[in-house]
């Protein structure tokens, strides 16, 4: 049911330019169809386990760079356009470990890549699992992380984390970032292979969970960016302004804050909040009073505005009134908000 085997593709399956679904763009198919229509590849054979979107993309990338990629997925059918353009389909986790030297997994979470391991261990009936390198490109958290890498050791499966940074349609262009962590000699191994998905490969320590905490760092920058331009162009919307009016306005201002970030990172590294050269948070509590006060008038869900004003205030109620925003930093990251120093 949960497996179903195929095998390579017939006559009416030959390899074919990779479909718009996989956000390949004109330059990518071409080099697809330069290295592989017709001729032989030399490149390392790859396995991806796990085809959403970004999986997808992730074994279309793999296929485009000219690389013998195997597929597996708990559901077969979303294999159907990657073997019509030249991938080979596993029948069951063990094989898709086998298959390749270097195993690409990207599923729904850390639960999952468990799952996926119980049934590779239940089917080799105890004969243990191939020396096969196991890239784990599923976000996760780095504790969790860091549980999944000694697991998979202890299997004899090599272990590499990785957290991409951008959207499937960006996988295989100059566009892609993607953060590993993991023995340095096992990310310079497969680095060639891994190149292949394309634009930029930052490898970060060797803790198995310091790409994890890159992760869940930037996603909450960023989802929370977007959360708050949401609920900006809500806010505009009660007063008649349309989100395109907004958006030029809207650009400058997350400029200033990309511009501000390098040198306020050097001040939180350094330990200096001082608020003699910029907006104390006192004053800055005052401003999110009078930006609450406008939501609540323009009966506009004022909840994340409240949360971020309590933050503040509790800072101020800390001692903290004169400081630069900076000091939210180090009184985010102290328990409970001020409770205890971190460690």
């Amino acid at each position: 049911m949960l497996s179903i085997p195929r095998g390579p593709p017939g006559p009416s399956h030959q390899r074919q330019p990779l479909p718009k679904l996989y956000g390949r763009d004109a330059d990518v198919l071409e080099r697809w169809e330069h290295t592989t229509m017709g001729q032989e590849t030399s490149q390392a054979p790859v396995t991806v386990i796990g085809l959403g979107p970004m999986g997808r993309a992730i074994a279309a990338a793999f296929l485009a760079a000219g690389h013998p990629t195997t597929v597996w997925n708990r559901t077969a059918g979303k294999a159907d356009e990657l073997l019509a353009s030249g991938a080979t389909w596993a029948d069951s986790p063990l094989a898709a470990l086998d298959a390749s030297e270097v195993a690409i997994v990207c599923v729904i979470d850390a639960d999952a890549v468990d799952a996926i391991l119980d049934r590779a261990v239940a089917e080799s009936d105890r004969r243990g699992l191939p020396s096969t390198t196991l890239v784990n490109l599923t976000s996760e958290g780095p504790e969790r992380t860091r549980e999944l890498a000694a697991r998979a050791e202890k299997l004899g499966l090599a272990y590499l984390d990785g957290s991409i940074m951008t959207p499937a349609a960006a996988i295989g262009t100059e566009a892609t970032r993607i953060l590993y962590s993991g023995p340095a000699e096992l990310f310079d191994r497969h680095r060639e292979k891994l190149a292949a998905l394309g634009g930029t490969a930052v490898h970060l320590g060797a803790d198995p969970g310091r790409a994890a905490s890159f992760d869940v760092a930037l996603l909450n920058l960023f989802w929370s960016s977007i959360t708050g331009l949401m609920h900006s162009f809500a806010l505009a919307a009660r007063h008649h302004v349309p989100a395109t009016a907004l958006a030029s306005h809207a650009q400058q201002m997350a400029q200033l804050v990309a511009d501000l970030i390098p040198g306020l990172a050097t001040e939180i590294d350094a330990g200096r909040f001082s608020g003699e050269e910029s907006s104390s948070l006192t004053s800055i509590a005052a401003s999110l009073e009078h930006i609450v006060h406008a939501l609540d008038q323009a009966e506009v869900s004022s909840a994340v505005t409240r949360a971020a004003k309590e933050v503040i205030d509790a800072a101020v109620s800390a001692g903290h009134g004169d400081d630069a925003p900076t000091r939210l930093a180090e009184f985010l990251s102290r328990d409970r908000m001020g409770e205890r120093e971190p460690a």
